[in-house]
C-alpha cells in the first residue's frame, strides 16, 4: 500500500453526471461569478494535486481547458459517481487519487492534505470527508491500487459509493466548515451561490 504521508496525488473532477435536477444541462459549465462553475473547482483542486483529470461523458471539448486530460467512464451505461472514481483510478499515474464533484466551488483548500494525513494515520485505503453532520462520499482520497477492485465491483452491478467504501479500509475525516461542501443540485442552489461571495474570497477548512 502507498505511504500516505509523502506520495504524490492525482486529482479528478467528477463531471460525468446527467444533471437531471438541473434540467439535463452540464452543471460543470453553468456560469458562476462570470466563469464556468468547474473553473472555480479547478482553482481549488489544482494546487493540491500533481495531475488533474476531468471525468466527463459528453463532448470532451468544453472540458479540455480545465484538466490535463478528459477521462470518460470506462464502465458503460453511465452507472454514476463510482464510475467516475474508477475512471480517475485507471488513469492515475500517482499512488493516490483525490476526487471532488464539479459543483462545489468552495471546496476546502486543505482537503487533500487532511484526507492524506488521516489515511496515513489509520492505514486506510480510502479517506472520505464529513461536515455538517453528514458524510460527503465524492470528496475522497483513494489508493490507486483500488482500480481493479472497483472495476470488478461496478461490473458486478455495484453503484452506491458508501456501500463500496464500507467493503474497504476507510476513514471518515471531519471538517468544521460545511459551506466548503455546498453543491449545486437545483437552480435555487446556483442562485444562492451566485449571491454569495466568489469562491476565491473565502477559505473553507
Amino acid at each position: 500500500m502507498p505511504t500516505a504521508s509523502r506520495d504524490p496525488v492525482s486529482g479528478v473532477v467528477l463531471a460525468g453526471g446527467l444533471g437531471s435536477r438541473m434540467g439535463g444541462v452540464a452543471k460543470a459549465l453553468l456560469p458562476l461569478h462570470g466563469r464556468p462553475m468547474i473553473a472555480h473547482v479547478v482553482d481549488r483542486l489544482r494546487p493540491q494535486v500533481q495531475e488533474l483529470f476531468v471525468n466527463a461523458n459528453a463532448d470532451e471539448a468544453p472540458y479540455a481547458a480545465f484538466g490535463d486530460r478528459v477521462v470518460p467512464d470506462e464502465i458503460p451505461g453511465r452507472p454514476g459517481p463510482l464510475a467516475g472514481l474508477h475512471a480517475g483510478l485507471v488513469n492515475a499515474r500517482h499512488p493516490w487519487l483525490l476526487a471532488v464533484p464539479c459543483d462545489s466551488p468552495n471546496l476546502p483548500s486543505d482537503l487533500g492534505a487532511r484526507l492524506m494525513e488521516a489515511a496515513g494515520r489509520a492505514g486506510a485505503e480510502i479517506a472520505v470527508a464529513s461536515a455538517g453532520g453528514r458524510i460527503h462520499p465524492v470528496f475522497c482520497l483513494l489508493s490507486s491500487a483500488l482500480a481493479q477492485p472497483l472495476g470488478d465491483h461496478l461490473l458486478g452491478g455495484g453503484r452506491a459509493v458508501m456501500r463500496w467504501f464500507e467493503t474497504r479500509r476507510f476513514v471518515v475525516v471531519d471538517f468544521e466548515d460545511a459551506e466548503g461542501f455546498a453543491n449545486v443540485n437545483t437552480p435555487t442552489d446556483l442562485a444562492n451561490l451566485e449571491a454569495a461571495s466568489p469562491a476565491g474570497t473565502r477559505d473553507a477548512g
